[in-house]
């Protein structure tokens, strides 16, 4: 139910629903299918033409570039379906963030007071749209560094900051500390 309802927001905005690939990848700087937009790596470095203006999946994944961190946090798993929303030059992160917060309040009905959001250290734009755009008072949105909020493909392809949600299962001890609780 909560694939279908992810795929289907996001064709509701134009998205083109594609399959999920192989897990065993036809890309030489990983053994097997790590992430969503491994997939579409090669449009993203230029060396395809992008097939859809923007695109959503639910992509089988085995993770093995954080293996480490399995079993270490609540957040980390082996296998698992990564869903996700592409876009190819059609839109940006204003949109990708109001879409990302109407899907989790509006769609599945989160409480807006239970989330809270990381943005890269740097990523003033991020912090702003956050802020002034869909509402998130400041004192829930945290600034990260690079091992949180910086995504990257392995050692060489696309990369850049990221924003990620999350749902605070703890409300009653407070807000002090409340992001990082049980994330470490």
């Amino acid at each position: 139910m909560i694939r279908r309802r992810f795929l289907d927001f996001y064709a509701a905005r134009g998205h083109k629903i594609l399959p999920s690939s192989s897990l065993v990848p036809d890309d030489p700087t990983v053994f097997l299918t790590i992430a969503g937009m491994l997939q579409f790596k090669p449009i993203f470095l230029g060396k395809e033409p992008r097939r859809v203006p923007c695109a959503t999946t639910s992509q089988k994944c085995i993770r093995t570039n954080d293996i480490e961190n399995v079993g270490r946090t609540s957040r980390h798993q082996t296998f698992f379906e990564m869903l996700g929303n592409f876009s190819f030059g059609d839109y940006f992160k204003k949109d990708a963030i109001k879409w990302a917060w109407e899907l989790t309040t509006k769609e599945y009905g989160l409480p807006p007071e239970r989330l809270w959001i990381s943005v890269f250290e740097d990523d003033d734009e991020a912090f702003s749209i956050w802020l002034t755009e869909v509402g998130v008072p400041k004192e829930r949105i945290k600034r990260m560094g690079e091992d949180d909020n910086f995504w990257t493909s392995g050692a060489t392809g696309p990369c850049g900051p990221c924003s990620e949600m999350y749902y605070d299962f703890h409300p009653e001890r407070g807000s002090l500390n409340a992001f990082c609780a049980g994330f470490e």
